[in-house]
C-alpha cells in the first residue's frame, strides 16, 4: 500500500484578489522533485490583501473562510504536519514603496490569522518579481508535462522536450520569463533551477505598473494631464 500523500496549503495574494490552493503530492520525490496535483482551492472574497491599507485586521480576517475549508479538505491527522505559506505580489510590492509601515501590518495581521490555524506556518512575505515570474514559469512549463510525464505502465518519464517561456499579466506588474543559454547581463534576472534532476537556465524579468489595473491608472493620469 502506498504511504498516505502529502499536503500543501499555499495562498496567493495578488493585488486584486487572493486565491488559497490546496495541493498533494505522493510521500516519496522522483529524483529529489515533488510531483503535485492540485487538490482543492478557494477564492477569498473581497479585494488584495494591499487595499487594507488603512484597516490592516481585515486583512488577516478576510482569508478566514478559506482557511477553514482546508481544515476541512487536508485530512486532520495531516494538519500539523502540512506547510501553509502566503505570497504576495505586486500590490503589496507597491504598498511596500509607498508606505512600509502599512505594508508589514497588514503582513503582521495576515501572519498572526495563518498562525491561528493549526498548520504549519511557513511565513507570509513579499515576493520578488523575479521569484514571481520563476514560479510562474515552472508552473506553465510543469502543466504542460515539459519537466516530467506518467508513461503507460505508470513510470515516470523525463521527456526532454523544450521548455515554453511563460508571460503573466497580472493586476500590478507583468512578468517574462524564459530558458535560456545567453549571457545574462544582470544578475538579477538569472536563475539556475535543479528540477527533477535537470539543471535550468532562466532569464526573468518583472515590470512593476505593468499589470492591467496600474496600466489603466497610468492612461487615466495621462488623459487627466
Amino acid at each position: 500500500l502506498p504511504p498516505p500523500p502529502q499536503y500543501g496549503i499555499v495562498l496567493d495574494a495578488g493585488s486584486s484578489h487572493t486565491a488559497m490552493f490546496v495541493y498533494k503530492w505522493p510521500a516519496d520525490k522522483e529524483n529529489d522533485t515533488g510531483v503535485v496535483s492540485e487538490h482543492s482551492m478557494c477564492d477569498v472574497e473581497g479585494p488584495g490583501i494591499s487595499s487594507y491599507s488603512s484597516n490592516p485586521p481585515a486583512a488577516g480576517t478576510s482569508l478566514v473562510h478559506c482557511l477553514n475549508q482546508a481544515l476541512r479538505d487536508v485530512p486532520k491527522e495531516k494538519h500539523a504536519g502540512t506547510p501553509l505559506y502566503l505570497g504576495a505580489t505586486a500590490g503589496m510590492r507597491l504598498l511596500n514603496i509607498m508606505n512600509l509601515q502599512a505594508s508589514d501590518a497588514v503582513l503582521s495581521a495576515v501572519a498572526a490569522t495563518l498562525k491561528s490555524y493549526p498548520f504549519s506556518f511557513r511565513g507570509a512575505k513579499i515576493l520578488s518579481g523575479e521569484e514571481e515570474g520563476v514560479f510562474g514559469w515552472v508552473t506553465a512549463n510543469y502543466l504542460l508535462e515539459n519537466f516530467i510525464k506518467r508513461g503507460w505502465l505508470g513510470e515516470w518519464i523525463q521527456p526532454q522536450k523544450k521548455t515554453l517561456g511563460a508571460m503573466d499579466f497580472g493586476g500590478a506588474s507583468t512578468q517574462i520569463t524564459f530558458e535560456t543559454r545567453d549571457t545574462i547581463e544582470d544578475p538579477r534576472n538569472e536563475v539556475m533551477l535543479k528540477l527533477y534532476g535537470q539543471a535550468y537556465k532562466v532569464y526573468t524579468h518583472s515590470f512593476l505598473c505593468y499589470g492591467r489595473d496600474q496600466v489603466l491608472k497610468r492612461l487615466l493620469s495621462k488623459l487627466l494631464q
